[in-house]
């Protein structure tokens, strides 16, 4: 193969953050890709999803893994267990050896991995220890590959902006753990997505690690100092203390920003170490662009401005909530895994079925749930106390969804768009749960009609006590929605 033959790339993790935003840059630069994913409903869509291959395996299953790699030039190794609980070190050790053992039995050309800055002469955080560590596995694989190492990547949507923006905008006061005067080296998303297409054309010989970051070296305090005045806001009040531990810094992030406390932690413990890039010899194969790199401003410049345009194609949160329940909804009355309730409620509107489609898709997030707003702003205060993901999550677009999408404390499961809307929950519950809205014409009334229907299957005898704690409540709650968008649709 000539060196500027498209490659066959295999992405993995091409639902999450950075994996969803590769996939149409390797297709742009004229590469084939295939993208392997647990489930391939989520990738159905994306509007690249008819341009690639898909592969269905599990990253934990060595058949599988194979099979993804069968004829693979580069493999992008874009997995990890961030906040997956205490395991997560392992689950990364197992997963990186199936795909190195994949990777070397199928003859890839070529292996890619994201991994992250290795400070010198601290100790790492569990975080950047697994990174360093999947980073070996994979350079020990015997296939030639390429370890992109980054601190912070800056940008819209991406978990370590989401942050620096919350914490900016909403304190203008803060008081800060002792991480906040750490030196970190940030680059921005565009940057490292160049240079991980660029790693497909990379020489057999080069087999390596590679530190990349923008022009910009500083602390946190500075970051969220730079923010400010980029958004303009005024100057931010930092008074550092030394009191804060890692555990209860991540609740005060998940506090104060969407990023719940699970996710925030491992970020958080990273921040205390020193991460600069120590060389910057990725130049030599990808060469920085004649304008040159992203400069910190220009970055956060760039991802404020997708943000209000509501144009964040990935977010943080695309990925799969750790621990979150993965179920399909239990068939009806075929199901054979015990009791299931039923919550169903049906509204005849005046509204034709595409302005009651719309309203349907837009719910959630800045819109709201159209019922009893107090109901469901302690039902998510209530799961952030717990560990979950609460409402703030919001939406990626605040008009259209994708299947896979997070949809505040909810993950969209199944979605005909006109017709039907499937949410899962992904709140803390003593059992599964799932909301349908089904929009049909009604041409007798010359209207439409919304069939809206909540299912939980619970676990246990709390499963059961939880169902009818809150049974007295689903007429505000779910009455009042019904009503609600039926409401909203009919505005003119």
């Amino acid at each position: 193969m000539t060196s500027d033959a498209p490659r066959l790339c295999l992405v993995t993790g091409a639902t999450g953050y950075i994996g969803g935003r590769l996939v149409p840059d390797l297709l742009a630069a004229g590469h084939r890709v295939r993208v392997m994913t647990r489930s391939p409903e989520r990738i159905r869509d994306h509007p690249w999803s008819g341009e690639v291959e898909v592969a269905r395996a599990d990253a934990t299953d060595p058949e599988q893994v194979a099979a993804a790699c069968e004829g693979v030039d580069v493999v992008y190794y874009l997995i990890h267990a961030l906040a997956t609980g205490p395991e997560f070190e392992e689950t990364d050790r197992r997963t990186a050896r199936v795909m190195a053992g994949a990777a070397r039995t199928a003859g890839v050309g070529r292996l890619v991995y994201l991994g992250a800055l290795e400070p010198q002469g601290e100790e790492l955080s569990p975080h950047l220890r697994s990174r360093i560590e999947v980073a070996g596995i994979l350079l020990a694989s015997g296939v030639p590959t390429a370890v992109l190492r980054a601190a912070v990547v800056l940008g819209s949507g991406s978990a370590s902006f989401e942050m620096l923006r919350y914490l900016t905008e909403r304190l203008p006061v803060m008081v800060t753990p002792r991480w906040v005067h750490s030196r970190i080296q940030p680059i921005a998303i565009r940057d490292v997505l160049r240079y991980l297409v660029g790693c497909a054309e990379l020489p057999a010989t080069v087999h390596r690690g590679f530190d990349i970051g923008g022009p910009d070296v500083m602390n946190y305090a500075e970051m969220m100092q730079r923010y400010a005045v980029v958004a303009g806001l005024p100057r931010r009040r930092i008074l550092p203390v030394p009191l804060f531990s890692p555990s209860l810094s991540s609740h005060w992030v998940g506090l104060i920003t969407p990023v719940p406390a699970g996710i925030a932690r491992p970020l958080v413990e990273s921040l205390r170490n020193t991460v600069v890039c120590q060389e910057h010899d990725i130049a030599e194969f990808v060469p920085d662009p004649p304008e040159g790199l992203l400069s910190f401003d220009e970055a956060v410049r760039l991802a404020i401005a997708r943000v209000h345009s509501s144009a964040v194609t990935t977010r943080w949160s695309s990925a799969s909530t750790p621990g979150a329940p993965s179920s399909p909804l239990p068939t009806d009355p075929d199901w054979a895994g015990g009791s299931l309730y039923v919550d169903e409620r049906t509204r005849t509107t005046t509204a034709d079925a595409d302005a009651l489609w719309g309203v349907v898709e837009g719910i959630g997030g800045d819109s709201g749930w159209y019922s009893f707003p107090l109901a469901w702003r302690v039902r998510g205060w209530m799961d952030r106390a717990v560990g979950g993901v609460g409402l703030r999550r919001g939406r990626r677009d605040p008009a259209k969804l994708f299947v896979g999408d997070a949809l505040d404390f909810w993950r969209v499961e199944e979605l005909e768009r006109g017709r039907l809307l499937r949410l899962r929950a992904e709140m803390r519950l003593p059992g599964l749960a799932w909301l349908e809205f089904h929009v049909e014409h009604d041409p007798a009334n010359g209207g439409a009609v919304l069939r809206q229907r909540a299912t939980f299957a619970p676990h246990g005898l709390a499963g059961h006590a939880y169902w009818w704690a809150v049974a007295a409540f689903h007429g505000f709650v779910f009455g009042g929605m019904v009503k609600g968008i039926a409401r909203a649709a009919e505005r003119p």
